[in-house]
């Protein structure tokens, strides 16, 4: 069985906010995949852990995104090839998850409320 490539993307929102922008956003994710032709399949199979199969080309990448308390935890299983590029894809993974984690300002207040 080939090594996962793990990619750690660090947040200060806590677990419960993560878990709400991952789900606000899975819907989103095939739109930021170059190529313009994937399709993305998800679930759900814990509270903190989101599943996901990536198509495109022919080419099927599962992963696991874990919320943690100030980290995302993302695992990839690639297959063949695109191991060699495992070094870009997680730089992209990474930055598109920055992204996501920055991308919505209304936590920031309601932890302020609270």
């Amino acid at each position: 069985m080939p090594n996962p490539t793990v990619i750690d993307i660090p947040h200060n929102l806590g677990r419960e906010e993560a878990r709400r922008r991952m789900a606000k956003g899975v819907g989103k994710l095939a739109s930021h995949i170059p190529g313009g032709a994937a399709t993305v399949t998800h679930s759900w199979p814990s509270t903190d852990r989101l599943a996901l199969t990536v198509a495109t080309m022919g080419v099927e990448v599962p992963c696991t995104v874990d919320a943690e308390e100030e980290r995302l935890r993302v695992t990839l299983e690639l297959p063949g090839m695109l191991r060699l590029m495992a070094g870009p894809i997680a730089a992209i993974v990474k930055s598109q998850g920055e992204r996501l984690m920055l991308s919505d300002g209304t936590a920031k207040a309601s932890r302020l409320q609270s």
